[in-house]
């Protein structure tokens, strides 16, 4: 099953992933990501590919 991963130490906050999927990240108050569904479908797979790989600052993974 796929799993987001987020490094919130690493988020600048720029909403790329939000923008791209706002199904599944949202920027939060604290202007770091929030991943809102984990572990998502495989359905999902190629939306999430591309918003994880606008990330600017690689704070994003998809696990398998």
């Amino acid at each position: 099953m796929m799993k987001i991963e987020a490094d919130r130490a690493k988020c600048d906050g720029l909403g790329m992933c939000e923008a791209m999927a706002p199904d599944f990240f949202e920027v939060g108050d604290d202007g770091t990501v929030v991943v809102l569904d984990e572990r998502p479908g495989e359905e999902y797979r190629q939306d999430l590919s591309a918003a994880v790989d606008a990330c600017p600052v690689l704070a994003l993974k998809l696990r398998d």
